[in-house]
C-alpha cells in the first residue's frame, strides 16, 4: 500500500511498533554486550571496573582480597595496569596445608605473601588467545615471568591452559579473559607457589 494512503492512526501504530524495534535492539545490544564477560563467584565481572572492584564482588575470591589487603597490593592492583593477574579461588587457597594462609596473613610474613602473591601477576594485557599463541610459538611451552620474579610454564591442551609453577605443580586455568579496565583476570584452581 502506498504511503501516502496510510491513515493517521495506522502512522501512530507503526511508529509505535518501529520505536518497540529500536528498543528491543538497544537492549539486546546491552544484554549481549554485558554478557561478554563471564560471571566469576556469582557475580557479574565488569570491564569499566578495575581488577579490586571485580575481585571483591567475587564470592570465590575472599581469600585472595584479603590476602591482597594484608600484602598492601590494593594500590597496585587498582592502579592503571596493564595487569594479567592468575586468580586462586578459595578452594585453592584451602587446599594449601593447614594453617598456610593464616600464617601468611600475619604481619610479620607480610613479604613471603607479597612475593606469593606478586607470583600470580603479570605486567602485561593477556588474552588466553595470546597466551596460547605464544605457546604455539615456543614449541608447547612459554615462560611467563611475573612481577614477584618467579617463571610460570604455561602449556596449553585441548584448549585448556595450565600453569606449573616453580615447584613442579600444576593449576588450571578454570575461567579465563575476566577483562578488567587494568587487565585481565584468569581464574585458577591451584595457588601458584615460589620456589623458597
Amino acid at each position: 500500500m502506498p504511503a501516502k494512503n496510510i491513515r493517521p492512526e495506522e502512522k501512530i501504530i507503526i511508529k509505535s511498533l518501529l520505536r518497540g524495534f529500536a528498543l528491543a535492539a538497544a537492549l539486546s545490544a546491552v544484554a549481549f554486550a554485558a554478557a561478554k564477560n563471564p560471571v566469576v563467584g556469582g557475580a557479574a565481572m565488569f570491564e569499566s571496573k578495575n581488577i579490586i572492584e571485580n575481585a571483591m564482588n567475587s564470592k570465590d575470591h575472599t581469600t585472595l582480597v584479603a590476602a591482597v589487603k594484608a600484602a598492601g597490593l590494593i594500590g597496585t592492583l587498582e592502579s592503571k595496569g596493564p595487569f594479567t593477574v592468575f586468580a586462586p579461588t578459595n578452594e585453592a587457597f584451602a587446599a594449601l596445608p593447614k594453617g598456610t594462609v593464616d600464617k601468611l596473613l600475619k604481619p610479620e610474613n607480610k613479604a613471603t605473601l607479597t612475593k606469593v602473591l606478586t607470583c600470580h601477576v603479570v605486567a602485561a594485557d593477556a588474552m588466553a588467545k595470546t597466551v596460547a599463541k605464544m605457546i604455539k610459538d615456543d614449541g608447547r611451552e612459554h615462560d611467563i615471568k611475573t612481577v614477584g620474579g618467579c617463571v610460570i610454564k604455561a602449556r596449553e591442551s585441548m584448549g585448556k591452559i595450565t600453569l606449573t609453577d616453580e615447584n613442579g605443580d600444576i593449576a588450571h586455568v578454570i575461567i579465563a579473559d575476566v577483562k578488567q579496565s587494568n587487565g585481565v583476570i584468569h581464574v585458577v584452581d591451584k595457588v601458584l607457589l615460589p620456589k623458597m
